[in-house]
């Protein structure tokens, strides 16, 4: 697995975002916890009611006939690094999933994965139990955001996003090659870089 360097780096790709520092805002935005569900307020990732989203071109076979594109599991997906504190890194995962859904990519194509305090949409879908809130995962139409000790649940998808907002450091090492796993084409790491460097074994 590619190692992060120790001075971060935020790579440019056609894949990927184009995110700034979450370390260099002056204050973090606060979350709302999202409210009741109802048909008018549609979850996280959903574009809801407008134009819709571009989707990505299809592609067509020698004969002419068109064939939908089928995400295949790199050998080594690419990894971008936003520096963010412990308690901004929800807030920098949030970034990097609004930029993507921005980008083109479908709501459907990301999975979000926390190290710590959950992400206020998991924790509300969860109060209606986990059949509803695996369901959600499973129907594959929306951003999914789920702890990481739950990965082993979760399919793989073509982008991942990981928060790393606490939890103990061998946890952290653990969640970064879980993570890695579950993404094919990109992963998206939101945290301190050096704490990052230091779970790596990288020093930092």
């Amino acid at each position: 697995m590619p190692l992060i360097p120790e001075e971060p780096q935020i790579h440019e790709s056609a894949q990927g975002p184009r995110a700034t520092p979450a370390a260099g805002r002056t204050a973090p935005t606060p979350r709302p916890v999202p409210g009741p569900r109802s048909a008018a307020s549609p979850r996280p990732g959903n574009p809801g009611p407008g134009p819709a989203r571009p989707t990505p071109p299809r592609t067509h076979t020698a004969a002419g006939q068109p064939q939908a594109p089928r995400p295949v599991k790199s050998a080594t997906p690419q990894i971008q690094l936003i520096p963010a504190p412990a308690d901004g890194a929800l807030d920098a995962a949030d970034e990097a999933v609004d930029l993507l859904l921005d980008s083109g990519r479908a709501p459907g194509e990301v999975l979000v994965l926390t190290t710590g305090e959950q992400h206020p949409w998991a924790a509300h879908e969860l109060s209606f139990g986990e059949a509803a809130y695996w369901a959600q995962h499973d129907a594959r139409d929306d951003v999914f955001y789920t702890d990481v000790a739950a990965v082993g649940r979760a399919a793989a998808r073509p982008v991942v996003v990981l928060a790393v907002n606490g939890g103990a450091d061998d946890a952290s090492a653990r969640a970064l090659p879980a993570a890695l796993a579950q993404a094919t084409t990109l992963l998206i790491v939101c945290g301190d870089p050096k704490r990052i460097n230091t779970v790596l074994g990288t020093g930092g």
